[in-house]
Order: structure tokens, then C-alpha cells, then sequence
């Protein structure tokens, strides 16, 4: 049964991140983001990891990807001349396509190479499915409560700037 959701979650993870790379409309690359989020969230319950999972979920799909989708909206040029039922495309240089595709065949490369030569037989004794969030809740709030603090304060501030940056400065009609 869990080989079985490992290998579903794995296929929605990677067909969504395909899908994301051969689309070249940003709306429909927004929503299958959701999907990939989504199965590498699940991929994450299904390796103990339930806080990493419940947070994946949390903060990429309820906050990151409607940010994303926000941006998308609010950045479209405003063509009057365009035809809406066309999806958006994205212009690209063809010189920027061919770093980009000599950058990611390299990664890719360097990724086949890892996995390869990579043992994944199992050391020790299996995890125990014991939920992680209680402990890491009162480590959070005890022992590792400063940079706790000092890292929401960052986020804050980040947010502040990313609210100023996104300001309109100059309203020309």
C-alpha cells in the first residue's frame, strides 16, 4: 500500500513538474505547481516527516503559489490588441534558451551521476512513525525560541519590502 502511494505521489510530483516545463502558459504552470507542491508534500508524510509535509502544503500551496498566481495576474501587460482566448506566452531570447538548456542538461547530468552512483540500501533500524510535531513544536518554543523569533522578524521584513517593491510609484495613465 505505501509502495503504491510512494509511486503515485512520485508520478503526480514529476508529471506536474514536466507539465511545468513544457507549458509555456503561465496560469496552467501556476496550477500544476499546485499539483507538484501537493505530491511532494504527500511524498514527505509518507517519509515521517509530517511536519515538513503539513508545512509544504501550508506555506508553498496556501501562501507561496497564491503570491505566484497574484504576481502572474497583476504583471500582465495590458495589450488591448491581444486576443484573450490566446493563452500567455512567455518570450525568451533564443541565446537565453540555449544557456538555459546547456545549464539544465549539466544539472541534469550532474543528477543522473548522484543517483547512480548512490547506495540506497537502508542503514540501520526502520524510523519510527511516531508524529514529529509535538517535539518539534517545544523545541521551537523553548530551546530554539531566539532564532525562532529573529527568523519571523526576517519574514516580516521581507514581507514589508516585497509590499514596498510591489508599490506603484509612478501612475502614468
Amino acid at each position: 500500500m505505501e509502495a503504491a502511494a510512494f509511486y503515485g505521489f512520485s508520478t503526480l510530483a514529476i508529471a506536474s513538474a514536466l507539465f511545468i516545463l513544457f507549458t509555456k502558459n503561465l496560469i496552467y504552470a501556476a496550477f500544476a505547481l499546485f499539483l507538484a507542491f501537493l505530491g511532494v508534500g504527500a511524498l514527505y508524510v509518507l517519509a515521517g516527516a509530517d511536519f515538513l509535509g503539513v508545512t509544504q502544503i501550508m506555506i508553498y500551496v496556501g501562501g507561496i503559489l497564491v503570491l505566484l498566481i497574484f504576481g502572474i495576474m497583476l504583471t500582465q501587460k495590458g495589450d488591448k490588441s491581444a486576443d484573450p482566448s490566446k493563452p500567455n506566452r512567455i518570450e525568451v531570447l533564443i541565446k537565453r534558451e540555449v544557456w538555459g538548456f546547456l545549464i539544465g542538461t549539466g544539472f541534469f547530468i550532474f543528477l543522473l551521476k548522484v543517483i547512480f552512483t548512490s547506495d540506497f540500501r537502508m542503514a540501520g533500524d526502520s524510523i519510527n512513525s511516531k508524529s514529529t510535531i509535538k517535539t518539534i513544536g517545544v523545541e521551537l518554543m523553548t530551546s530554539h525560541l531566539l532564532p525562532f523569533e529573529i527568523a519571523a522578524v526576517l519574514l516580516l521584513v521581507a514581507l514589508i519590502g516585497a509590499a514596498y517593491l510591489a508599490m506603484n510609484r509612478n501612475p502614468t495613465p
